[in-house]
């Protein structure tokens, strides 16, 4: 059995009482997640919690560090912010917020999930709504279960022109932003992922 990343195990054990914490790897880190909504992301062995009203109380009295990508030569501040040793160390804490952040980023879901239609997300058009149907990609909340990967895919097998632009419009469409606001990150696992699909398809 493949052993999980020490941060990962850590926190899996921490929130446990969250429910059934999963893992996987995410724009060189990991994401986690309680019934595929992602409330924490870890990156450079830090745990980073997603904001919430709880957590934004919290770091009024505690400061806490947010989650930092570089963009274009320029600081970008993601919407998470690191769990650090005095965190770790309260557990009631520690849960007591992973629990508020888990709450807003099922709210925000649901939210996004009531958009009656795909071509209503950024970056969608008519155009790009009738061919995720064609691909069997319907409705908002299985775009979302999906992910802009395995979207991409189903696209590609109907339509072989489909390229880089459309996977980071997918991506930006299920984040909720344009796909030109994406952290450099992002954009940079997702061109990897892109050039080694293109590779393997094509031996």
């Amino acid at each position: 059995m493949k052993k999980q990343h020490p941060v990962v195990e850590r926190a899996c054990e921490h929130l446990a009482a969250l429910g059934s914490v999963e893992s996987r790897t995410q724009f060189g880190g990991y994401s986690l997640a309680v019934e595929k909504v992602v409330f924490a992301l870890i990156n450079d062995d830090a745990l980073y919690l997603r904001a919430s009203e709880a957590l934004r109380a919290y770091a009024a009295k505690q400061p806490m560090q947010p989650l930092v990508f570089r963009k274009r030569g320029t600081s970008v501040n993601l919407n998470y912010y690191r769990v650090d040793d005095a965190l770790w160390n309260d557990a009631r804490q520690l849960l007591a917020l992973s629990a508020a952040s888990l709450s807003t980023a099922r709210q925000e879901s649901q939210k996004r999930e009531l958009t009656s239609r795909l071509k209503d997300l950024p970056n969608l058009s008519l155009r790009m709504e009738l061919m995720l149907q064609e691909a069997g990609v319907k409705t908002v909340r299985h775009l979302l279960e999906l992910g802009a990967k395995q979207c991409w895919l189903k696209l590609r097998a109907i339509n072989q022109h489909v390229g880089l632009k459309t996977l980071l419009a997918l991506e930006g469409a299920i984040e909720g932003r344009h796909e030109a606001a994406l952290p450099k990150a992002v954009r940079a696992e997702l061109n990897e992922w892109y050039q080694q699909t293109l590779k393997q398809t094509a031996s």
